[in-house]
């Protein structure tokens, strides 16, 4: 909701009470008596009403002088999920600080990326969370600090580096500021069994292995499915029950591994420049639509009878989306009108040609997906497209080459989408693909994608767009979702967990 979930009092002491897990990351709770806060599903007995205070954000708690629950480990939880779903300011906000803007440019670098002055930002940041962008990215800072004390066994100058720190002084106190325990003090405490995820292992120089949390139920056959059947050779791949891939990032590059398990994914990033660290996280998670409040989508759904089935037959679906939004653009422009097969093949030509060579120890990548600068440049003669493909597909590079289209997570859904259309031979599919799998849009619908219109005949729903629009607008906002759903009544690989 637009006001915040903490401000709704009664709601949110049921959901502590009840210790529901589905509320985790939508707010915390503070209690004065203890000076902690802590995730609604926490395991303690809960504190009697008159000593909680509802707070929308890690940040805002910990501003407020409330130090991390010990048991619970709030800064662990999955996202909020409203900055997947809405794409005004505040979530645009979110979502650039996650992708570490605030720690490379800082607050003026992302009040210039949004296009507000930084006086607004930080007053609608204030406004609904509780804290600016200083505090949320400080907030993030210390969650990465958790994460690599408690896992690697990095020394803490590098772990300090890693989470974007200025100083080691900076990196002491804010961890004993937030946790309650100085930085050696965690690594002790991380080696038992509330350790999120297993020590680093491996030979590989500068593999981290983490876990990944999401909210239940996730279904990871068309998640896995998606990426696996769809991946690009060179750059994606998958391996002993993993999906791998390359990643651009702002220092440097790596590559992720990332691997369905029941009650989290576990995450395996190889990097040049471990600055690097809370952006790959951050993707990874974007990647696999972690972030998703699975209840409220399935409950939304399932209002619709014909579509009820599907999702009691396979609850939590997720949208597979992506990890560069141009790259992303790029392919859905080789994939128009062509089979999975064939779009495959554009993709590892330009790869071949035009992305950058990388090293792979642990296994088959090998290349970054070339950038739009790298593409402006590509002969269209080269291209084994049709004529007015090739005009598409120069016209979108030397676009986002010289910054004139810019697709990224602080992108305006709408403006994005206007100037989509403007350019010659973007639809509305490939307008609506990228809006979904690529901005992240959890209400894109694609009524004239042959899948879609298959599955919509199968199962007796309206079979023209118009209609088919018509009757999915029951559905909104998840109608991305729903195309999730459609998308598994056929037998496509796309469907499937690789085996």
């Amino acid at each position: 909701m637009r006001n915040g979930m903490h401000t709704d009092i009664e709601r949110c002491v049921r959901a502590v009470r009840s210790k529901d897990a589905r509320f985790d990351g939508w707010f915390y709770t503070a209690v004065r008596t203890t000076g902690i806060y802590c995730r609604p599903s926490c395991p303690v007995v809960p504190p009697k009403p008159e000593n909680m205070t509802f707070l929308p954000s890690a940040a805002a708690c910990q501003q407020a002088g409330f130090r991390a629950c010990k048991r619970c480990r709030p800064d662990a939880s999955p996202g909020s999920p409203e900055w997947n779903r809405r794409a005004d300011l505040v979530a645009r906000a979110m979502r650039l600080i996650g992708d570490g803007a605030v720690d490379r440019e800082g607050v003026p670098g992302l009040a210039r990326l949004l296009g507000y002055s930084t006086r607004q930002i930080e007053r609608e940041l204030n406004a609904e969370l509780g804290a600016g962008p200083l505090a949320l990215a400080r907030a993030q800072r210390a969650r990465t600090a958790r994460l690599l004390i408690e896992t690697t066994a990095l020394p803490m100058g590098d772990v300090a580096f890693a989470s974007g720190f200025a100083s080691i002084r900076n990196f002491n106190d804010t961890v004993r500021e937030v946790f309650a325990l100085s930085p050696s003090e965690l690594r002790a405490r991380g080696t038992g069994a509330q350790a999120p995820a297993p020590p680093t292992t491996g030979t590989t120089p500068g593999a981290l292995a983490l876990r990944l949390p999401f909210r239940a139920p996730l279904n990871p056959d068309n998640l896995f499915g998606h990426l696996a059947a769809t991946a690009v050779p060179g750059v994606e791949e998958w391996r002993s029950g993993a999906y791998r891939r390359t990643l651009r990032l702002p220092h440097g590059h790596g590559t992720a591994a990332l691997t369905p398990a029941p009650d989290h994914i576990g995450c395996r990033l190889t990097l040049t420049d471990l600055r690097d660290l809370p952006v790959a996280i951050a993707r990874c998670r974007r990647l696999l639509d972690l972030d998703a409040d699975p209840v409220a989508v399935d409950d939304q759904l399932r209002t619709d009878p014909v579509l009820a089935p599907l999702v009691d037959k396979a609850p939590g679906r997720r949208v597979p989306r992506t990890v560069d939004e141009a790259e992303f653009a790029v392919r859905a422009v080789l994939g128009q009108q062509v089979s999975t097969a064939a779009a495959r093949t554009h993709a590892a030509r330009l790869v071949t040609a035009h992305g950058e060579p990388v090293d792979d120890p642990e296994g088959g990548l090998t290349h970054l997906f070339p950038s739009p600068e790298a593409l402006a440049s590509l002969d269209p003669g080269a291209l084994a497209l049709p004529r007015t493909r090739r005009t598409t597909l120069t016209t979108l590079v030397g676009r986002l080459a010289d910054g004139s289209l810019h697709l990224g997570p602080d992108s305006d859904w709408q403006d994005a989408r206007a100037q989509l259309l403007a350019l010659p031979g973007f639809g509305p599919w490939t307008v609506d693909v990228i809006a979904m799998r690529a901005l992240g849009d959890p209400d894109a619908f694609l009524p004239t994608d042959l899948g879609i219109r298959r599955a919509a005949q199968e199962l007796g729903l309206p079979s023209t767009p118009a209609a088919l629009t018509a009757r999915a607008a029951a559905w909104r906002p998840w109608r991305a979702y729903a195309v999730q759903y459609l998308w598994a009544t056929d037998s496509h690989p796309i469907n499937f967990l690789p085996v």
